[in-house]
């Protein structure tokens, strides 16, 4: 069973150069998106060497306009491109939130992906707890 939604994008509410940065961030995110989760780890850990922890505000921003441009990022089975994008895209502004990785915990089971800053989870609207993380990329200097 299939649920309906409604999926907005409006890239044409960016500016010229945010939505260049983001289309590039997408690109990247959906050749990384191919890659074993080993290997999406050891690009990422590379990607953020020289950024500043990210502010919630500033991924959040991040990640809406990664949602606004890219239809493949904006769906609910676009988890991974859109967390991709989303740290690539905070990267190319000199920040880094934490990548993470891991399964829901309560129904529907499934893996999922996600960025947090600030230690909560960016604008997933759901309870604490609903997710383990497997795999983090976090800022530079930080565990893991």
């Amino acid at each position: 069973m299939t649920n309906p939604q409604i999926i907005v994008t409006d890239p044409g509410s960016l500016s010229f150069r945010d939505r260049t940065l983001t289309r590039a961030a997408v690109f990247v995110a959906r050749r990384l998106e191919k890659r074993s989760p080993r290997r999406i780890q050891q690009v990422l850990r590379l990607l953020r060497k020289g950024a500043r922890p990210a502010g919630y505000t500033e991924a959040s921003l991040a990640r809406s306009m990664v949602v606004r441009t890219s239809l493949a990022c904006s769906g609910a089975d676009g988890c991974l491109p859109r967390s991709l994008a989303t740290v690539v895209l905070c990267r190319m502004r000199g920040t880094w939130p934490t990548w993470c990785a891991g399964p829901r915990v309560m129904p529907p089971f499934g893996a999922h992906a996600w960025v947090q800053a600030e230690g909560r989870d960016v604008d997933e609207g759901l309870p604490d707890g609903y997710m383990r993380i497997m795999l983090q990329v976090p800022p530079a200097g930080r565990n893991p």
